[in-house]
């Protein structure tokens, strides 16, 4: 079996989501990790190195010193694919900077801080015809993937409401008592994290949730966002209304506030005939609704489910999986695609998602600050 040449950008010592990745991409069992520019101090990026047995002479300075070194080597020893985990504000200069010397890209989200560079990463990746991958996590869940199956089969009738919801508490530690620590979280600072702090960081998870499991898109949005704090410049909570043709309506409401909660992301899709509903924080159930019979619960390792859901999941049923199964399903897709391998349809979100997030985050934005009107994603 032929595993993909991996490197990084980010993720070094004590980075939580470089470390996401890297668990993701070994469950895959597609990769094998082989350079990278791990951390800023380049002291620090060479432990990181020698920690995972990487070669010095693939531990590189700087994303130049990167793309010198490996466009030096021949190309059946270059790497072929390319992870960028570091804070929003870096993610389009590096992907800009891989995708103009024709490296396949896995990006974290948001893929961009504006609109326009979301786009022009559209050009150049169509331009240079690479493989561009958004790691909207959730979307490599066995149950998400049978729930957009389901949804697409026609089991729900017509949709007549969508809500999405993601509560998190974990800011309130920063904002709030002696031990305030606003001003050193790049979360929290524009020039980092970009327009929003909520909605761009979660907010936007269940935004991509919404049109990937539907397959419909949003048209229209109508915001109403709360920073809690005055010395805090970003929002910290909101509501976000939500239209789409045929005159459907729906919700989503993120927070990052709400003391006592984790990571609790939950999706409803109401039918006329049925209805739909999952939640993060218990992946392995999936609850179809109806007035007319009991509930059915779905779970993955059954032979009941999309062939999509029977292909995204690792172990036998019974043994819960989570994220970094999720994780590692997207990174799957990728390494499927790369290599030129028939797959399912979403099983990586694209470059274009990445564009879909950046219209709704700066259009949430633009309706709070326009005093909470209707604004187009366009």
């Amino acid at each position: 079996m032929k595993r993909l040449k991996l490197g990084m950008i980010g993720g070094g010592i004590g980075a939580f989501i470089g470390d996401a990745h890297r668990r993701a991409s070994r469950i895959s069992n597609e990769y094998t990790l082989l350079g990278g520019v791990f951390d800023v101090d380049y002291e620090r990026n060479k432990e990181f190195a020698q920690l995972e047995e990487i070669s010095p002479d693939r531990c590189y300075r700087d994303i130049d010193a990167f793309v010198a070194g490996e466009l030096a080597l021949p190309e059946d020893k270059r790497i072929e694919v390319v992870s960028i985990v570091t804070p929003n504000f870096l993610h389009y200069h590096f992907a800009k900077k891989l995708i103009e010397n024709s490296f396949n890209v896995i990006c974290e989200k948001p893929m961009t801080l504006t609109v326009e560079e979301a786009e022009e990463l559209v050009r150049l990746v169509e331009e240079k015809n690479v493989t561009f991958a958004l790691t909207h996590t959730y979307t490599g869940y066995p149950m998400v993937r049978h729930m957009k199956e389901l949804i697409k089969s026609g089991i729900l009738g017509t949709i007549q409401r969508v809500d999405a919801q993601y509560y998190q508490g974990w800011i309130n530690t920063l904002i709030h008592g002696n031990e305030s620590r606003i001003t050193g979280v790049w979360r929290l600072n524009p020039e980092y994290a970009g327009v929003s702090s909520c909605m761009g960081d979660i907010g936007i998870h269940a935004f991509n949730l919404i049109e990937y499991t539907t397959g419909l898109k949003v048209e229209k949005v109508l915001s109403d966002l709360n920073s809690i704090k005055d010395d805090v410049e970003l929002d910290l909570d909101g509501t976000v209304l939500l239209r789409f043709e045929d005159n459907l309506k729906g919700v989503i409401r993120a927070t990052q506030v709400a003391a006592g909660e984790e990571n609790n992301l939950n999706i409803a899709v109401y039918g006329s005939k049925a209805s739909l509903k999952w939640e993060q924080e218990n992946p392995n159930y999936l609850y179809l609704i109806s007035d007319t019979e009991p509930t059915k619960i779905y779970k993955p390792a059954h032979t009941y489910n999309s062939d999509f859901a029977e292909a995204s999941h690792v172990m036998p049923a019974g043994h819960p999986e989570g994220i970094y199964e999720a994780l590692g399903n997207i990174y799957k897709g990728v390494a499927k695609a790369i290599k030129g391998e028939e797959g399912f349809d979403g099983e990586f979100p694209t470059v274009y998602d990445g564009v879909r997030g950046m219209k709704f985050v700066h259009s949430v934005v633009k309706s709070n600050k326009s005093g909470n009107s209707w604004v187009e994603l366009k």
